[in-house]
């Protein structure tokens, strides 16, 4: 099958980096932050507990709205509405953080520690959910996501930290250059997954599935929204934080939903919906 020239290169080169540069986007979260900034975000439990509902409860259940909707009203195999539900199970993306950054600096670090917990105990909370709604439990290695988030969040916001506090000069001097540069990274991770899966948006269900993992990513997005709005329409900076919610429920890392139904499931379709939600254009 020919393969442009770019995507051969995305899918060489791009995905041995992919958390590497994840882990450069933390980094220059943490250096246009301070340790103030975290304090002041444990300090919201009521919003950290709400993220976690948006992203374990809201969620899922539009994973398996939209998964029923797949087989009922389209008549697609049965395990690609098992896919759809796997995808919604998995804890939150960490690109969502660097995406708070970008529009509501002082909420960055609100949303961190929002994707870390989810991720932490997702553990636990995973292999639950997909028992629950596919009825199949699912292992997940502990170990592993332990490692993912201190290589990809804790050691390069700390990094960012530390350098702010210590050599605040030496901030000042790559500041400028982080926005551009970030953009660039962006960029890469969200082109690398599309390419590397581009066999899974081509196959023959590609075109229907693509349009029900938007419209489910859509109506996550919505739902962090407007239900924060309701919740928290008091708040003084509930606009800002309603875009968090929004960011937190609507975006997950869907790498380790495919590489759950890789590893789990023998029928292939069920990777197929994981597959095409890992392209991040869907998430920002």
């Amino acid at each position: 099958m020919y393969r442009p020239y770019f995507i051969i290169f995305y899918m060489v080169t791009i995905p041995r980096y992919y958390a590497p540069a994840l882990g450069f986007l933390m980094f220059a979260v943490g250096v246009n932050s301070s340790e103030k900034d975290f304090l002041e975000a444990f300090n919201r439990p009521t919003a950290i507990f709400a993220g976690y509902i948006g992203q374990y409860v809201v969620k899922p259940l539009l994973g398996y709205l939209f998964g029923t909707i797949a087989v009922t009203a389209f008549h697609l195999p049965t395990p690609i509405g098992a896919g759809i539900m796997l995808a919604s199970c998995v804890s939150g993306a960490q690109l969502s953080n660097y995406a708070t950054f970008l529009t509501d600096p002082q909420m960055a670090p609100l949303s961190i520690v929002m994707t870390s917990l989810s991720t932490a105990t997702a553990v636990f909370v995973t292999p639950t959910l997909s028992l629950l709604l596919i009825g199949k439990r699912l292992p997940v290695d502990v170990k592993g996501m332990v490692s993912s988030i201190t290589q990809i969040v804790v050691a390069p916001i700390a990094a960012g930290l530390l350098l702010n506090r210590f050599f605040p000069w030496v901030c000042d001097a790559i500041r400028p250059f982080l926005p551009p540069l970030s953009v660039f990274v962006t960029a890469l991770c969200v082109g690398a997954p599309l390419a590397i899966n581009v066999e899974s948006v081509m196959s023959p269900f590609g075109i229907t599935i693509l349009f029900l993992i938007i419209g489910f990513h859509l109506s996550s997005f919505v739902a962090g929204y407007v239900l924060t709005g309701l919740v928290f329409r008091k708040a003084p900076d509930v606009k800002a934080l309603q875009r968090t919610m929004s960011f937190e429920t609507g975006m997950q890392s869907s790498l380790l939903a495919l590489a759950l139904a890789n590893r789990f499931f023998q029928d292939p379709l069920v990777g197929v919906p994981p597959a095409i939600s890992v392209s991040r254009y869907f998430e920002l």
